[in-house]
């Protein structure tokens, strides 16, 4: 694992990271096992757990150095551990959208690890999340959202803490990064993804620093089917031997003036004047 360059895949929901996961798995180079992992919840609730360890912090005051490398160390070879059996592959894959809000613990523990980050026009996220919720509609979402109308249904989804909302004030956040944080990321966007599936894999394996490697669109390997129903089936993961690009959803016109209102710098950094219709 030491050799390999630790990825992870983040962004926005509904924005193709299942898909993009099923392309990175292509290339001979990559080790991708495509489903979300917990290895950035672990991370992440080792700092708030070693935050609060009287033994930890009362060394602290008389060797900070040696304590805070060992915490360091530790991280370090957790992260590298969990990927164990990557093998000689010079790309390991990991997906998680928490990784964005946590670039800066994950840069300071590998600093040669990158991210992509999945992007859609999210009128569509939000019409993809409606559309499943409609062909479900028996079932409650694990935040209980069945019983809003349709419009108090996309402005809580849209929320600071609930599953677009909070993504959306991570890629607002990149906004205040240090550029050299900045170089670390790379942004796909849906639409372009499965309309130039080749072209932009092609682009994303060079950034990774690997020898070119042309995808079949019509031919796709497939790979272990993540698991739906801990999401009570509100947002599947399914893969396809082809790529087939969606058929628009339908999205209240209300709906859509808002969305494109509150969130108008997203608009204009990631889409600018060639917003999907």
């Amino acid at each position: 694992m030491a050799a390999s360059t630790f990825v992870g895949v983040t962004g926005l929901p509904r924005a193709g990271s299942t898909l993009l996961c099923q392309l990175l798995a292509q290339h001979p180079d990559i080790h991708c096992e495509g489903r979300s992992s917990p290895l950035c919840n672990a991370l992440l609730g080792i700092r708030r757990m070693i935050s609060d360890d009287q033994f930890f912090l009362s060394q602290l005051d008389s060797s900070f150095e040696t304590s805070y490398a060992h915490l360091a160390s530790a991280m370090q070879g957790f992260l590298r551990g969990w990927h164990h059996d990557s093998g000689a592959h010079k790309v390991v894959i990991d997906k998680n959208r928490a990784w964005l809000h946590a670039v800066e613990l994950l840069l300071h523990i590998e600093p040669n690890a990158k991210l992509i980050v999945c992007l859609r026009e999210l009128g569509q996220i939000y019409g993809s999340i409606e559309a499943q919720h409609q062909r479900t509609i028996l079932v409650d979402f694990i935040d209980h959202l069945a019983d809003y109308d349709r419009y108090g249904r996309a402005d809580a989804l849209f929320a600071k803490d609930r599953v677009i909302g909070a993504p959306l004030i991570s890629l607002q956040a990149v906004l205040d990064l240090p550029e050299a944080v900045k170089q670390r990321l790379y942004f796909v966007r849906f639409e372009d993804l499965v309309a130039q599936p080749v072209s932009c894999m092609s682009h994303l394996y060079a950034w990774l620093g690997l020898a070119p490697f042309e995808i079949d669109p019509d031919q796709l390997m497939m790979g272990t089917q993540e698991s739906d129903s801990h999401y009570r089936m509100k947002y599947p993961h399914r893969q396809a031997t082809r790529i087939v690009a969606p058929t628009p959803h339908a999205v209240p016109p209300r709906i859509q003036k808002q969305i494109e209102s509150v969130w108008a710098w997203f608009y204009r950094l990631y889409y600018g004047e060639t917003l999907p219709r």
